[in-house]
């Protein structure tokens, strides 16, 4: 197995290096930057399993490097680095679609912990079915993305993958938005808005051409949740 690459993207150097020493002794290969605009570039410029970013940092804020990588890199996992009171600024990293939380001060054994868990929880692209048709294309699990039948292809988040995964996995049941947040997201249900379910459902929708009532991939069932639909005959 590869080692696993982890941009660390921290304005405090003390805290920072000591991030890096401790992944780094774990095993992982560990990047850093200094501040929003170089942590964006490096990850832009590289592939990371895995990007640590802190909330609070000069000239580009972490929300927006959040906004940015969901952009340019929608398929790599993000944990946010976040200071005790800043709950709302988790919901809302949440929301952009990060995939977990680690608040100040930590442990290196919390870090560590949180770090495998987000990695272990990241679909296995090797294995399950490698595809799922929908009415214009294919959706191809393995490579994280949408084959058209037009020819052109779109990318999917490691977080869609993974949706789009559990909801053909339990195609014909309705499955509610709290399941998905504790399947899906790994996440307590009563710490996190559904509205997060929501806004990924839309976007995964828009990504599949998920238009039309006829061509829908993923149903709403009202009072109840989301469900795959069945394949036409």
């Amino acid at each position: 197995m590869s080692v696993r690459r982890i941009l660390v993207i921290e304005d405090d150097a003390a805290i920072r290096r000591a991030v890096v020493d401790a992944l780094t002794s774990a095993g992982y290969r560990a990047d850093d930057a200094g501040d929003g605009e170089t942590g964006l570039q490096a990850a832009d410029s590289d592939n990371f399993d895995l990007v640590l970013l802190d909330l609070i940092l000069p000239g580009i804020g972490g929300l927006e490097v959040l906004a940015g990588l969901r952009e340019s890199q929608p398929a790599t996992p993000v944990i946010i680095l976040t200071a005790m009171g800043e709950e709302a600024d988790r919901v809302r990293g949440l929301q952009l679609g990060a995939d977990d939380y680690v608040v100040k001060p930590f442990s290196v054994r919390e870090l560590l912990a949180r770090v495998e868990a987000v990695l272990r929880r990241t679909p296995d692209r090797s294995s399950g079915p490698a595809e799922l048709p929908i009415p214009d294309g294919t959706v191809d699990f393995a490579r994280c993305e949408v084959r058209f039948s037009d020819g052109s292809r779109q990318e999917l988040s490691e977080r869609e993958t993974k949706l789009l995964r559990y909801l053909a996995s339990n195609a014909g049941r309705a499955i509610s938005r709290e399941e998905l947040l504790s399947r899906v997201w790994g996440l307590n249900p009563k710490g996190v808005t559904t509205r997060t379910i929501d806004m990924h459902i839309a976007r995964t929708r828009e990504k599949l051409r998920d238009a039309t009532d006829d061509t829908r991939t993923i149903l709403t069932v009202r009072g109840k949740g989301y469900m795959l639909a069945a394949p036409s005959a």
